[in-house]
């Protein structure tokens, strides 16, 4: 398979983002329900096919990829006469139950072509919430990787209930691309890049590349009007910041341009050649970090005042009984508990060092007037993780 060079490509501007994207030796490929289906709502082999061997490439090239796939309640639309998506948990599980196996036989066919195995695993939000099931998963893919198998990731649709959930697929990639210590992540969609606005309207303008969250301000993104999947602009754009957040480069590209944006656009290139770049942060987060950030599940909330907030946000120092006015939640010394300002909205994370019973007591204290038992910090600086977030107006042709 040869990639074609076609007018438009970014070939000239290599930046350093496509230039590590390119150069990832470790790569997350996400691919949705839209981008694998007919309108009908069934698989499309050759679509399907077209990504196997765009992944294929990459993986000739000496590559490990893992590839995040939606589209097994799709897959199961037709066979169950459905003509589009249901809305109810049950008939989405027995979609997901029939339109899973079609999906895994479709990829273990078409990755044998090229040789390559497959492995399936099927996630729910427990496998990442729970520590002890995060490093267990961790374990299970450098196996996997190990053999040369390409992983084949879904969410367990079939067993998972409204309550434990990922929302979307694009989620599940950028925790999954942090969990296999990937070094780039990309988002395959029905869109080619990101635009200022709907693209579909004339005055929308295509970004190619985001250097950070300030450059997201004031895009309006259009809601999603598909019929067989959940994800939109919106999710891959706060997956996008969950991974570039943890120091993972992100390539958001059209799954029809699979092959430039895996493999690249010139001969004799790696650099991804189509799409919209995410720089990362300078810093890769730590997977204990990361995955408190992100997964783990809050068991209560502290409330700080106004100069707490500052010294844990902006001078990351530890959170001392004197910065909380209130506390929410009944929760042990070692939980996960979120940091909330005066106005209700969380600034950061981290592991408690309290009990709940224990704070009525101390908090608006300075150390100096505990007893000696309970002169230490609430959430230690080491133990705290700040929570940014992107605001993205909903708008366009819904």
């Amino acid at each position: 398979m040869t990639v074609p060079v076609v007018p438009g490509d970014l070939v000239d501007r290599p930046t350093p983002t496509r230039v590590a994207i390119g150069a990832a030796r470790t790569i997350v490929v996400k691919v949705g329900s839209s981008s694998l289906t007919t309108s009908a709502g069934g698989l499309d082999p050759v679509r399907l096919d077209a990504l196997v061997d765009a992944v294929a490439l990459r993986v000739a090239a000496g590559c490990s990829v893992v590839l995040v796939s939606s589209g097994a309640i799709a897959a199961g639309l037709a066979p169950l006469g459905l003509r589009r998506r249901p809305r109810d948990l049950p008939t989405q599980q027995a979609a997901a139950s029939v339109g899973q196996q079609l999906l895994a036989q479709r990829y273990v066919g078409s990755f044998a072509r090229h040789g390559l195995c497959v492995g399936q695993v099927l996630l729910t939000t427990d496998d990442v919430v729970r520590r002890s099931h995060y490093r267990n998963a961790q374990r299970t893919f450098a196996k996997l990787l190990s053999f040369g198998v390409v992983p084949v990731v879904n969410e367990n649709d079939t067993v998972a209930t409204a309550e434990i959930r990922f929302g979307d697929n694009d989620r599940l990639a950028a925790l999954v691309a942090h969990l296999v210590g990937a070094e780039a992540l990309v988002l395959l969609s029905d869109v080619d890049a990101l635009y200022t606005g709907d693209p579909r309207l004339g005055s929308s303008e295509r970004i190619d590349d985001v250097s950070g969250p300030e450059d997201l301000a004031g895009i309006e993104i259009a809601s999603s009007s598909s019929d067989v999947s959940t994800g939109g602009m919106a999710s891959k754009l706060s997956a996008a910041m969950m991974a570039t957040g943890a120091g993972i480069p992100v390539l958001l590209a059209s799954a029809t341009d699979a092959a430039r944006a895996l493999v690249g656009g010139a001969p004799g290139t790696t650099v991804p050649s189509v799409g919209t770049a995410f720089a990362p942060a300078r810093r890769r987060t730590s997977a204990r970090l990361f995955w408190l950030r992100h997964a783990a599940t809050s068991a209560g909330s502290l409330i700080l005042d106004p100069g707490a907030v500052a010294a844990v946000v902006d001078r990351r120092k530890s959170l001392l009984p004197a910065g909380i006015v209130g506390a929410t939640g009944d929760f042990e010394s070692g939980d996960v508990v979120d940091l909330v300002g005066t106005d209700g909205v969380p600034v950061a994370r981290g592991f408690v060092g309290h009990d709940a019973a224990d704070l009525p007591g101390i908090i608006g204290k300075s150390l100096s007037e505990l007893p000696p038992d309970l002169r230490h910090e609430v959430v230690h600086a080491d133990d705290l993780i700040a929570v940014t977030t992107v605001t993205i107006v909903a708008g366009g042709l819904g």
